[in-house]
């Protein structure tokens, strides 16, 4: 399921939390030929945006192969800064505020973007701009950070949907031939539903966890927000019954 026998694991929604991000990452310590997905979802509400992002670079650095999917968050904030994503002007109140303090930007400051603009560092916004992907696929799974349309094939799916959907990909059957793997909506606990879905937002930056799972061996790492020490347990079952 992933490259060169390596492990295939997936990362839920980080929004800052970078700690707990460092820690996670130690524990699964991924080797040359892992792959890791994040569902998106970096910035904004948490503390340490700017240093979440410095530290994926590192992650990037090291593990090329390494996927990162663009979340509604990172939509705004490039529509905030006019780098194409969509919903600029909810940016600040959707969490951006935090954001902009993590680069030192008054989030009360009338130039905002332009200041936002002078301080970030170019290779923070190059990975937001042009190194999010809206979809991936692995067989057998499909990684989208909202969820998808039912009923309609990958490469018809809209972006507003891949980034923004919640009911309407929630409440009915997707249909497609594939599970999907999405963060977004935040649940108490990673959820494997037979219904071949997998939700991976489990809420840290609201005081809950950050989770990291393990596609191929069906482990589950996961450490709360706070918390000094991942744990881990077998989920291979649950894992079985959401392909």
């Amino acid at each position: 399921m992933s490259g060169a026998d390596g492990r295939l694991f997936c990362i839920g929604d980080v929004h800052g939390c970078v700690d707990e991000l460092g820690r996670l990452i130690d524990d699964i310590a991924p080797e040359a030929n892992d792959r890791i997905v994040f569902l998106g979802d970096y910035v904004d509400r948490g503390p340490e945006v700017a240093a979440t992002i410095g530290f994926l670079l590192e992650i990037r650095r090291h593990l090329p192969e390494t996927v990162f999917l663009r979340g509604n968050h990172e939509e705004m904030m490039l529509g905030f800064l006019g780098e194409g994503g969509e919903h600029g002007d909810i940016f600040v109140r959707g969490g951006g505020a935090a954001t902009l303090e993590s680069y030192g930007v008054d989030r009360h400051d009338r130039g905002a973007a332009r200041t936002l603009r002078e301080k970030i560092p170019a290779e923070h916004l190059e990975l937001l701009r042009d190194h999010l992907s809206l979809w991936h696929s692995i067989s057998p799974w499909v990684f989208a950070h909202a969820g998808v349309r039912p009923g309609t094939p990958m490469r018809e799916q809209e972006r507003e949907d891949l980034l923004w959907i919640r009911e309407d990909f929630l409440s009915r059957e997707h249909g497609l031939d594939t599970t999907v793997v999405f963060g977004h909506t935040a649940h108490r606990d990673v959820v494997f539903s037979p219904s071949r879905r997998i939700a991976m937002d489990t809420g840290c930056v609201y005081g809950g966890m950050l989770s990291a799972l393990d596609l191929s061996q069906g482990v589950l790492h996961q450490i709360r927000r706070g918390a000094g020490k991942v744990g881990r347990r077998d989920v291979a079952e649950a894992l079985d019954r959401a392909i």
